[in-house]
């Protein structure tokens, strides 16, 4: 047989008959399990391999992808091909067709160090997903961007085109399906008591109002009703959106109210760029919430109408119910349930610039007198020709004079993502807290806590076909817990990191930094080292860049004799390390590592020390495996480490594939070295765990092969444990960057068990939300990772189709 006899070409294979049989026995167990397995699967899993799955390519795996590659995998899942959108270049989505649904779940607060350092509290998440991969924000409001998402320009065949007349574009135009052609008086416009509830404005009676102020308004109001605009300015607090200023306009457009007011909590950003309002305005400022409510009583008539743009925010701000609103984000309605914005409706309709760029924040009291004459122009204009003197201007259609058959021609919808999905016939909602979300105020549905949203969540009989739900209980308990973010970021990182360290040591006198290096790289690549030295000895702290280093160096290193020096090997004794063994022990079972090797090649130097001193009682770098004479002027024991990354012993992909063969179909290996840089260390991929178990049950025949092997570790999405663990710098007074030494010993124990029960909560509930899903959703939950002025932690995508039971 070829392989047999590429191996036995070997001359370390030419007296080692035993352990060829040994091996070729083993790999022939192999296949008789998978031939089995395989026979299982076909019988009993037959309809999972025609169910919907989710995957990355080995190629793009360890590439951060961003919101936007997000959303393309959501709109090809939802649209396909049919739709006209392509599958994505950095994932696979296999039956597309058979995709019943789409839920993302957000976390806020949550970054990729969070997950791994307490990644045993997080079984849910580690075991219900089988595809992770880096995930990098490109916005604040992720929520918003995957509503709001473009698509690409579709087929007809999602659109019919309307005939191009006027016409006919004013027969199925949305404002002149809600409201008619004719010109109507106020009371037209007026929204009801049903509309008001379903749009969730304040009313009197509904749950989440009990606390607000009722206005003294009559039960009907009048085509001759007097109109008031009106518009708020908030702040961001600690208890979230709080009013910082009130401005009213009567009919006539003058100003009758317009206060600053100080908010009851403490103001965490004061939102001046879109309100104007900064800390020394509101410093002198006593006027509270209580007292502008009052003022309103008093102001408004019991038949006032209150106009405003987008009104219901501004209610809800003043903790006010009136009865009897004009929403002009209503009147000038757009398709899908969209709104314009003010400023747009001001320049086209009025012909009058507000909010500019020049300005600092918004004008309210500019911004009432606007909606207010929105209210009036359309009110005494009446719907149809409001649309016929700005068909074109805002709702983009173009009326020919004679018709086209080509679809380009017809009026083309906004195409974004929920837009579409909603005129395909397919629902979407957003649940979670009170945001700034690109979507009808309908489909969002806002709590003020995680475990609502959740309840909220299961009680639905029909589930949306997109739901973007938001977790903000964790990020809140952060800010509220943890004072200093940045030391709890740190103290992350540099758990993570210790992980991947050990202890060497002692090594002899004049041992070198270079020397220490060369010694460990053989059990893979090395990141810092650090050299201790004390009155007698010297010792070395040495970071690898993998888990499986540091685990090979223990398994390897320790007890070798360094130039008679014995040398011992061992992890950072700290109360953190504790749990280590049960999280290597959980990250050896992921799912992600099932058919996973991490292996390195020897140096020929050091495999031959350490094979021969197998025999005896420790390992030795002395003796026949220095040598005894100088080489070019060198003394024998420095010439033999400076030998030690002999390019002999470099990897290739087909030298690893011929040998790793023969344990079982190997379907990759990934060799992280950097262009024109010699690797000695790989992952391979098995096509099933059998391979990878064959191979492990003959590491002592790869010993003979020069190869040391363990099972992988790090998860195959990071290129490096340390890459992901890289710590925030500060900057000292003399302006250089350091690193800080103490981060380790940050974080209390009382605080990790805090933030382990706090974990195991917020897992219990993606467990439990998963669980409800329809079979065949799509399910992606995304950690949205930590940005601040000292550097970024990256988060952490996960997906995985749901598939029956």
């Amino acid at each position: 047989m070829e392989s047999s006899s590429s191996l036995s070409s070997s001359p370390s294979l030419c007296n080692t008959k035993k352990r060829k049989n040994t091996a070729v026995g083993a790999h022939e167990k192999a296949k008789t399990l998978k031939t089995e397995q395989e026979g299982d699967e076909a019988l009993q899993s037959g309809r999972l391999s025609r169910s919907p799955r989710v995957s990355v390519p080995l190629d793009c795996l360890q590439q951060p992808i961003t919101l936007n590659k997000l959303t393309e995998l959501l709109h090809y899942a939802a649209l396909g091909r049919t739709g006209g959108i392509k599958q994505p270049s950095w994932c696979r989505l296999r039956h597309q067709k058979k995709v019943e649904g789409l839920n993302v779940v957000i976390v806020e607060g949550l970054t990729q160090s969070h997950f791994y350092k307490h990644y045993l509290s997080l079984r849910q998440l580690r075991t219900k997903y089988t595809t992770r991969v880096t995930f990098t924000p490109s916005c604040n409001n992720v929520a918003s961007g995957i509503f709001s998402s473009e698509l690409p320009k579709m087929d007809c065949v999602y659109f019919s085109k309307p005939d191009n007349d006027l016409h006919s574009a004013l027969k199925g135009h949305p404002v002149i399906s809600k409201f008619g052609t004719q010109r109507r008086g106020l009371t037209a416009y007026v929204l009801t008591q049903e509309e008001m509830i379903k749009k969730h404005y304040p009313v009197k009676g509904m749950p989440g109002f009990e606390e607000f102020v009722s206005t003294d308004s009559v039960d009907c109001v009048t085509d001759s009703s007097p109109l008031y605009g009106l518009d708020c300015e908030m702040c961001l607090t600690e208890k979230g959106h709080e009013l910082t200023r009130v401005s009213v306009v009567d009919s006539d457009g003058n100003c009758v109210l317009d206060n600053l007011v100080k908010p009851k909590n403490r103001i965490l950003n004061y939102l001046t760029k879109f309100s104007g309002i900064t800390a020394a305005m509101l410093q002198p400022i006593t006027t509270t919430l209580r007292d502008v409510q009052e003022k309103l009583r008093m102001l408004l008539p019991g038949d006032a109408v209150l106009v405003g743009h987008s009104i219901n925010n501004d209610l809800i701000a003043l903790k006010l119910i009136h009865q009897h609103v004009i929403d002009t984000s209503l009147l000038y309605r757009r398709e899908f349930g969209q709104r314009f914005k003010l400023k747009v409706l001001a320049e086209t309709v009025l012909k009058r610039q507000i909010q500019t760029e020049e300005k600092k924040g918004h004008n309210p009291s500019e911004d009432a007198a606007a909606a207010l004459e929105l209210a009036q122009y359309f009110i005494k204009t009446g719907p149809r020709q409001v649309v016929e003197r700005h068909l074109e201007e805002l709702w983009g259609y173009t009326i020919e004079e004679e018709e086209s058959s080509d679809c380009k021609s017809a009026p083309t919808p906004s195409l974004r993502f929920a837009d579409i999905l909603q005129l395909l016939g397919r629902s979407v909602a957003f649940l979670g807290k009170r945001s700034d979300v690109a979507l009808n105020l309908s489909n969002q549905q806002w709590y003020s806590s995680d475990k609502e949203v959740l309840e909220s969540f299961k009680r639905q009989t029909k589930h949306p076909f997109l739901s973007v739900v938001q977790f903000s209980s964790f990020s809140n308990h952060l800010k509220r817990r943890f004072l200093h973010q940045e030391q709890l970021h740190r103290s992350l990182c540099a758990y993570l990191r210790d992980m991947c360290v050990v202890f060497a040591g002692p090594f002899p006198a004049g041992f070198s930094e270079r020397q220490v290096r060369r010694l460990f790289h053989c059990c893979g690549p090395v990141g810092r080292i650090k050299m201790l030295h004390t009155s007698v000895r010297v010792h070395a702290e040495v970071e690898f860049e993998l888990l499986e280093g540091a685990t090979l160096a223990l398994k390897t290193l320790n007890g070798l004799n360094v130039q008679g020096q014995p040398m011992k090997v061992q992890r950072p004794m700290n109360e953190s390390m504790l749990d280590l063994d049960l999280t290597l022990d959980a990250l050896t079972g992921d799912t992600l590592n099932t058919s996973h090797l991490y292996a390195v090649k020897l140096n020929p130097s050091v495999a031959e020390c350490i094979k021969s001193s197998a025999k005896v009682n420790g390992h030795t770098l002395d003796s026949k495996c220095s040598g005894v004479s100088p080489v070019n002027g060198l003394p024998a024991a420095k010439t033999n480490l400076l030998q030690l990354t002999d390019t002999r012993s470099t990897l290739s992909e087909e030298t690893v594939t011929e040998t790793f063969g023969h344990f079982g179909t190997v379907e990759r290996v990934i060799l992280p070295a950097k262009p024109g840089k010699h690797t000695r260390h790989a992952c391979i991929k098995f096509e099933s765990s059998e391979g990878k178990h064959a191979a492990l049950s003959s590491s002592k025949y790869l010993r003979q092969e020069n190869y040391l092997i363990c099972q992988s570790l790090t998860p195959p999405h990071l290129p490096s444990w340390v890459a992901m663990a890289t710590p925030v710098t500060t900057i000292r007074g003399d302006g250089e960057t350091a690193e800080d030494e103490n981060t380790a010993n940050m974080y209390h124990s009382s605080q990790d068990l805090e933030m382990d029960h706090m974990m195991k909560k917020l897992d219990s509930r993606l467990g439990k939300l998963f669980r409800s899903l329809p079979d065949s959703t799509l399910s992606v939950v995304v950690l949205l990772g930590h940005t601040s002025v000292n550097g970024h932690f990256p988060g952490l995508c996960l997906m995985e189709v749901k598939q029956g039971s």
